[in-house]
């Protein structure tokens, strides 16, 4: 019987929430890592026969889960798994508006969480599995945002550029080792969460595109967060995954 493993952060709602329940399976173990558990997804797990673990951390502070992410893969058996992944999916939209009126403690927590958090966990995640036999992946939720700018979201647009960039030299360096690890920087599309009800709900004059959100929605070309999280899992498995590392499920 085969046996997967998948770290997944952000899994608490929007994407994140949809693409651990599509995940539970009787050959899964999956570590969700959120600042809330969820007591409707372990059971979900029970029902599924998948091995759930809800670890709870604030990525805003994310040394703390990139260690216990090292620690608890260095303590696995490296033959155990015949596949092992980590979605680096949580983000922050921050507080919407110019830069120059951005709030210092607000822009630097939008940058832990969007960027350095997916670096760390990264980091930690190729270190422990090295030398596992198992095919490796980091698939990191990435936006159309990392590769057109947009004003008003300064944060949001350098930190998935910045996850765009970091995911093509690792790429360069996974291919140089035995096993080494594929990584995509995916942008998975416009989803109907909580960050596109704050964009839509932003005063126009901090926030020159509102009108384009707004008309997203009402001409309903918004993703549900299960649609999006199925085109994302199906990128996922693809056969080619890897080859590009930085791709967008509408255009790939």
């Amino acid at each position: 019987m085969t046996s997967h493993l998948t770290l997944i952060t952000g899994a608490s709602r929007g994407m994140g929430r949809a693409m651990a329940a599509q995940l539970l399976a009787a050959d899964r173990t999956l570590i969700c890592i959120s600042r809330k558990t969820d007591d409707a997804l372990a059971a979900e797990a029970e029902a599924a026969g998948a091995t759930l673990e809800q670890w709870s951390f604030d990525l805003a502070a994310p040394q703390a889960a990139a260690e216990r992410i090292g620690s608890w893969l260095a303590a696995q058996d490296a033959d155990a798994f015949d596949s092992v992944t980590l979605i680096n999916n949580a983000g922050t939209i921050g507080r919407i508006g110019p830069l120059a009126e951005a709030d210092a403690a607000d822009l630097a927590q939008s940058l832990r969480i969007g960027l350095e958090a997916p670096m760390l966990l990264t980091a930690a995640f190729l270190r422990a599995t090295a030398s596992w036999r198992g095919a490796r992946k980091v698939l990191n939720i990435s936006s159309g945002l990392g590769r057109n700018a947009m004003a008003s979201q300064a944060p949001y647009c350098a930190a998935k550029a910045g996850m765009d960039h970091f995911s093509r030299a690792v790429a360069l360096e996974e291919a140089l080792r035995p096993n080494g690890a594929k990584i995509v920087s995916l942008a998975p599309g416009v989803i109907d969460t909580d960050m596109q009800g704050v964009l839509r709900g932003t005063d126009a004059a901090r926030f020159p595109d509102r009108a384009r959100f707004e008309k997203l929605k009402t001409d309903g070309l918004l993703d549900s967060p299960a649609a999006a999280a199925a085109k994302v899992l199906a990128y996922l498995a693809r056969g080619d995954f890897g080859s590009k590392p930085v791709a967008d499920v509408r255009a790939d």
